[in-house]
């Protein structure tokens, strides 16, 4: 509970501060995931996590436990990689709109 409360005060204090974003000119978007297969003891679901760099700037992430039992852990990558996919093509479309230009690696 203490955890929490320190989590909750220092949100609190650094609403306005935003992303930082480094000063050199690099438009890379890279992207990672990793998944960690039957992780939770009580379900034996995996738990999902990746991470969305933008100039060397840390813009998305996120980690949560699977929907549903993979049956192999090639199955419990394909289920994280597709995840980050979503958020790199729905990413892609927002820059597109604000006109942000990119270069992407795979």
């Amino acid at each position: 509970m203490e955890a929490a409360t320190q989590v909750v005060k220092y949100v609190k204090g650094t609403v306005g501060q935003g992303l930082f974003m480094p000063a050199k000119e690099n438009k890379k978007l890279v992207a990672y995931c990793d998944s960690d297969w039957g992780s939770c003891v009580e379900t034996r679901k995996s738990i999902t996590g990746y991470i969305v760099k933008f100039g060397g700037a840390l813009i998305s992430w996120k980690s949560k436990k699977q929907s549903t039992i993979s049956r192999s852990s090639a199955e419990k990558d394909f289920r994280s990689m597709a995840a980050t996919v979503a958020e790199v093509t729905w990413l892609v479309g927002l820059f597109g709109e604000l006109g942000v230009t990119m270069n992407t690696y795979v």
